[in-house]
């Protein structure tokens, strides 16, 4: 059963993310709570910023 797992992580076909620095993890959070405090913050646009298809600018 573990091995399966782990099999099924290595021949996962979704790329690795790159982990941000922290200053861009920062701002991306600064960014998150902007568009939290005015509404607009959606579940696309969470997950494009956490998956790195939205960066901050």
């Amino acid at each position: 059963m573990l091995e399966d797992l782990i099999n099924g992580i290595e021949g996962s076909s979704e790329p690795e993310l790159k982990v941000p620095s922290m200053d861009e993890q920062k701002r991306i959070v600064a960014k998150l709570k902007t568009l939290e405090d005015a509404g607009e913050l959606s579940p696309e646009l969470l997950e494009a910023y956490l998956t790195g298809k939205k960066t901050v600018d």
